[in-house]
């Protein structure tokens, strides 16, 4: 079962008629390679567009454990897998988003060029209606991801087919100028097998938008 079908317009009008009622808080989640952030952004910039400061997002990969801790813990190789991020950092931050009752929010940033997630790289002014949270995993259906569902008001699921998404990593990791062989490796035994994890273990989403 999928929810239903929606473009960004119709997200933003969605987002904005909601405001009425306070803060709404939603999750725009995808498999690697979806284009959930650059739709993110997107949606931000419509609102935003409509009325300067009435959306922010927050970046799900900011919450990524650093590599100081996945190296020995020989999770490296799983970067970006649901068991190598702070989910209670996330939840917290979230918590202090939804109760309203800081000036702003600072909130870590991941740096793709380096691996590192920047700590307070942006801040969230409490007067800012509309968060837009993008990542893989924020509707996976098992603990410790599950306490996120309650705090978001506003779900989406991007959906594209796989053959898509092996084309857009591929050209990620080509950008970065990685080799062959570790391309091969990030796509095989961590991005596609994260993306079918984000199709199959995620709970249906209020709207899906297809991106592919």
């Amino acid at each position: 079962m999928t929810g239903q079908g929606i473009e960004l317009k119709g997200l933003a009008d969605v987002l904005e008629a909601r405001t009425a009622a306070g803060r709404v808080i939603a999750a725009i989640a995808g498999a690697p390679g979806s284009g959930k952030s650059t739709l993110a952004e997107k949606l931000v910039g419509k609102l935003n567009a409509r009325q300067p400061g009435m959306a922010a997002v927050l970046p799900m990969d900011g919450y990524h454990y650093d590599d100081l801790y996945l190296v020995p813990a020989g999770l490296r190789p799983r970067k970006g897998a649901p068991m190598t991020f702070d989910v209670g950092g996330l939840f917290h931050t979230l918590q202090r988003l939804r109760a309203r009752d800081e000036e702003e929010v600072s909130v870590p940033v991941f740096d793709r060029k380096i691996e590192i997630a920047r700590a307070g790289a942006r801040l969230i002014p409490k007067d800012v209606p509309v968060i837009v949270v993008e990542g893989n995993w924020l509707l996976l259906n098992q603990a410790p991801w599950d306490r996120l569902r309650p705090l978001f008001d506003v779900t989406v699921m991007v959906e594209v087919p796989e053959h898509v998404l092996r084309a857009r990593l591929r050209g990620r990791w080509e950008r970065l100028g990685l080799s062959e062989a570790e391309i091969v490796a990030k796509l095989e035994e961590n991005d596609l097998p994260n993306g079918r994890l984000v199709r199959d273990g995620s709970v249906t989403a209020d709207h899906v938008i297809r991106n592919g």
